[in-house]
C-alpha cells in the first residue's frame, strides 16, 4: 500500500516539475531585449520540401546584444531562411549578405514590453493551473486507494505542500522575467 502511495506522490512531484520545465521552456522565446538564439526557436525552414527546425539547418549565432546571426550549412538555403523568418511573424527583418542572414534585434518599445510582460504572465497562470491539475489528479487517485483516514490526509497534505513550493517557484521565475523584460 505504502509503494502506491509513494508512487503517486512522486508521480506528482515529477508532473509539477515538468509544468515548471515548461513555463521555462516557453520564457526562453520571449524576448528581454537581448538577442539570443532562443528567439528564433519558433522558426521553422522549407527544407527540400518538410518543414525544419532552424537549427538543424544553420548555426544561430549573436557576435553582440542586437545582432543575430544565421549561418547556413548549404549557401542555397538563405533565402528559405528568410522566407521561414518572416512566416515565424517575430517581428524581425532578416537582411542577408550573400553568406548569413543577419537580423539586428530592435530594441523595445514600452508598451511591446508590458506586452511581453503580460505573455510571461499569462504562460505562468498556464504552468499554475498545470501544477494544480496534477495536485487534483494526485489527490483524485489516494482517495481511490483504500486507505486510513489520516494517511489519507497526510498523503493530501503532503501533496498540498508540495504545489505550494512549486507555485511560489513559478512566482519566483515569472518574477525574475518580468524583471529582464522591464529593465531597459
Amino acid at each position: 500500500m505504502d509503494d502506491e502511495l509513494n508512487f503517486i506522490i512522486d508521480s506528482a512531484k515529477e508532473a509539477m516539475d515538468n509544468a515548471i520545465g515548461h513555463l521555462e521552456k516557453q520564457l526562453l522565446n520571449i524576448r528581454a531585449g537581448k538577442a539570443s538564439p532562443a528567439m528564433l526557436g519558433s522558426v521553422k525552414v522549407d527544407y527540400y520540401g518538410s518543414q525544419t527546425p532552424l537549427n538543424q539547418v544553420a548555426n544561430v549565432n549573436t557576435p553582440d546584444a542586437r545582432t543575430l546571426t544565421i549561418q547556413p550549412f548549404e549557401r542555397s538555403m538563405i533565402q528559405a531562411i528568410e522566407k521561414g523568418i518572416m512566416q515565424a511573424n517575430l517581428g524581425f527583418n532578416p537582411m542577408n549578405n550573400g553568406d548569413s542572414v543577419i537580423i539586428n534585434v530592435p530594441p523595445l518599445t514600452e508598451e511591446r514590453r508590458k506586452e511581453l510582460a503580460k505573455q510571461a504572465k499569462a504562460e505562468a497562470e498556464d504552468a499554475k493551473i498545470g501544477v494544480r491539475n496534477d495536485r487534483r489528479n494526485a489527490n483524485q487517485e489516494i482517495k481511490n486507494l483504500d486507505l486510513p483516514e489520516d494517511t489519507q490526509k497526510d498523503a493530501e497534505a503532503e501533496i498540498q505542500k508540495m504545489t505550494d513550493a512549486h507555485i511560489e517557484k513559478i512566482d519566483k521565475i515569472l518574477a525574475i522575467k518580468e524583471k529582464e523584460i522591464m529593465t531597459v
